[in-house]
C-alpha cells in the first residue's frame, strides 16, 4: 500500500519564516499517516539535534498548501488532490497561545456593545446606559443619556487626560461624549439626529475626525466627530441644544445596515440584512463595489493587514471575501464551528491571520483564517448568547452578552508581558 491509502512515505521540506526555529533545508521522508502531534515531535527533535540543547518543546502548527493540517497528512493531500509522489512543502509556525480568561464585568442588563482602548473598556447595555471599566475589572462610571437600548460604541480618541467616544441606540440617535479622566466626569457633546429608525452600527474614521453610522432605516450617514464642529445649515437653536446633523447621507441598501467600518480615509464598508456588502467611495458619494452574498449579514470586519472581509450570518458560519478581485462575491473560505447565529466578528489589528467571533451558542472563538475546519480555541465563559466581541486592544479580547456580563481574555501580548514581569 502507498501513502495515498494512508501508508508508505511522503517526501517533505520543512520551512518556517521564524528563523530561530529553522531546521536543515533537506528533504525528509515521513509516514503518510503523520499528524500534527507527530510532526511537532519530529521538528522539536530536529531543533534539539541542531542546537545540541535539551530545552522544552515548542508547540507548532503546520501549513500544507496554505491551510492548517488538522488530521492525517495523507488525508489532507488527498482532499487537495495533490500527488503523493511530489515533494511536499510544509510550513510550520509557533502556535498562538490560548487566551486566558481574566475578568467578568457584571452589568444590570444585556451587554450589546463593547470596545476596548488602552486600559479602558467601554460597554453599552439594554438598560440604555454606557459603562466605563478598567481592563482589570474595576467599574469607573455609569453614563445615562440614551432612551432606548444601546447597539454600538466606538472610541474617537483617548489620552491620559481625556477620552472621547460615540454611542448609537435604538432611540434613533448617536451621541458624542467627552470624558475627563481626572475628574471622572462625562459630558454629552452632541446628540446626532437624522436616522428615522434604530442605529445599529458605528465606526470612527482612522483620523478621528468623522464617524459613520448604519441604521434600520437602510441609510448610511457620515458625521463630524469634532467637538466644536458647527455644521453648515444647522439652525442656531439646534447648535445651542447640541443637536448635530449628518454631513453626508448615502442610500443603497434595502434593509438594515448591520455593520459599518472605515477601510481607509475615504472608503467605507457596510454589511446589511439585504444579503450584500457594499464598499462606498466618499469622495464620489457612491458605491464603489458590491458583493452579493446568499445570507443576511449581521456583522462584517475588514482587515487592513490582509485586505480581506469576514462576515457573520444566521446560518452559523463565517465567510471570507476579497473585494479586490473581479470575483468579489465568490466565497474564499467558510469557517465552521459555531452551532447558532453568529452575531459578531472582528479581525485582529496586529495578527494578520487571526480573528475572533461571538455567537448565540454562548461561545467566543479564536480563528486563524488558514484553518477553516475548526477554530484555534473556544473562549468559554458566557452563560447566554454573545452580542458583541472586540479585539481593538491587542492585549485583550473582550465580549458582551445576554448574561449581563463583559468577559475579558488576555491575548498573547498581555501574556508575554506578564511573563516578562515575573
Amino acid at each position: 500500500m502507498d501513502a495515498e491509502n494512508g501508508e508508505g512515505q511522503v517526501q517533505v521540506h520543512l520551512k518556517t519564516k521564524q528563523e530561530h526555529y529553522a531546521v536543515p533545508d533537506v528533504p525528509y521522508a515521513i509516514d503518510g499517516t503523520v499528524t500534527t502531534a507527530e510532526l511537532n515531535t519530529f521538528v522539536n527533535a530536529l531543533l534539539k539535534q541542531k542546537d545540541g540543547s535539551s530545552s522544552s518543546d515548542t508547540d507548532f502548527d503546520f501549513l500544507v498548501f496554505d491551510e492548517y493540517l488538522r488530521g492525517r497528512l495523507c488525508d489532507h493531500l488527498r482532499e487537495k488532490a495533490i500527488s503523493f509522489e511530489d515533494a511536499i512543502e510544509i510550513e510550520y509556525v509557533e502556535r498562538f497561545p490560548a487566551p486566558e480568561p481574566q475578568d467578568c464585568l457584571l452589568h444590570d442588563d444585556w451587554v450589546s456593545a463593547v470596545k476596548a482602548s488602552g486600559k479602558w473598556i467601554l460597554s453599552g447595555c439594554y438598560d440604555n446606559t454606557l459603562n466605563l471599566w478598567t481592563n482589570k475589572g474595576k467599574h469607573i462610571l455609569t453614563i445615562p443619556g440614551h432612551t432606548a437600548p444601546i447597539k454600538a460604541v466606538d472610541w474617537i480618541s483617548l489620552d491620559e487626560e481625556t477620552g472621547r467616544f460615540v454611542s448609537t441606540s435604538q432611540d434613533q440617535t448617536a451621541m458624542l461624549w467627552q470624558w475627563s479622566v481626572a475628574s471622572n466626569s462625562v459630558e454629552c457633546v452632541s446628540v446626532c439626529k437624522g436616522h428615522e429608525r434604530g442605529v445599529d452600527s458605528v465606526s470612527v474614521s482612522p483620523d478621528g475626525q468623522r464617524f459613520a453610522t448604519g441604521a434600520w432605516d437602510t441609510m448610511l450617514k457620515v458625521w463630524s466627530a469634532e467637538v466644536d464642529d458647527a455644521v453648515e445649515g444647522t439652525s442656531k437653536r439646534m447648535k445651542e441644544s447640541g443637536v448635530r446633523t449628518p454631513k453626508m447621507t448615502l442610500q443603497g441598501h434595502r434593509e438594515s445596515i448591520s455593520a459599518v467600518q472605515w477601510m481607509d480615509a475615504s472608503t467605507l464598508l457596510t454589511g446589511s440584512w439585504d444579503h450584500t456588502l457594499k464598499v462606498w467611495d466618499l469622495s464620489l458619494e457612491g458605491i464603489k463595489t458590491e458583493i452579493s452574498t446568499n445570507k443576511s449579514i449581521f456583522d462584517a470586519s475588514y482587515s487592513r493587514l490582509n485586505r480581506l472581509i469576514l462576515t457573520a450570518s444566521a446560518d452559523k458560519n463565517l465567510r471570507l471575501y476579497d473585494a479586490r478581485t473581479n470575483q468579489g462575491s465568490v466565497v474564499r473560505n467558510t469557517y465552521l464551528g459555531h452551532n447558532a447565529w453568529v452575531q459578531s466578528v472582528m479581525w485582529s489589528n496586529t495578527e494578520e491571520f487571526l480573528f475572533v467571533s461571538g455567537a448565540y451558542d454562548n461561545q467566543n472563538k479564536l480563528w486563524d483564517c488558514r484553518s477553516p475546519k475548526a477554530p484555534l480555541y473556544d473562549l468559554l465563559g458566557h452563560g447566554d448568547k454573545v452580542l458583541d466581541i472586540d479585539w481593538s486592544n491587542p492585549k485583550y479580547i473582550v465580549s458582551g452578552g445576554a448574561d449581563n456580563t463583559v468577559r475579558v481574555f488576555k491575548s498573547r501580548k498581555a501574556l508575554t508581558e506578564d511573563m516578562e514581569t515575573k
